[in-house]
């Protein structure tokens, strides 16, 4: 994990690693990810879909919704097995 992506994962608790554990339990050959990110995020959008393709042990298609994003009611309508949204809210304990 490079040191932009250590830093966000700290202040936005992204739960990379349980994003990683959601994707090896689908049941399905070559699932299909989308990752939707905020405006914030969408620069770190390839050190993100990286890390989880590095950790993913099968063939899965992770793409990235660079579409507008306007929270979690703004889901978007695409054929996906899996969609993760990420916020950028800091977590604060």
């Amino acid at each position: 994990m490079n040191t932009d992506l250590k830093e966000l994962e700290k202040k936005y608790n992204l739960e990379l690693d349980r994003i990683v554990k959601t994707i090896l339990d689908i049941k399905k050959k070559n699932p299909q990810v989308l990752i939707q990110l905020p405006d914030g995020f969408k620069q770190y959008s390839t050190e993100i879909v990286d890390y989880l393709e590095k950790r993913v042990s099968k063939e899965v298609c992770i793409s990235t919704w660079l579409g507008s994003c306007f929270g979690a009611c703004d889901v978007p309508d695409v054929d996906a097995d899996l969609i993760v949204q990420l916020g950028h809210a800091p977590w604060n304990n």
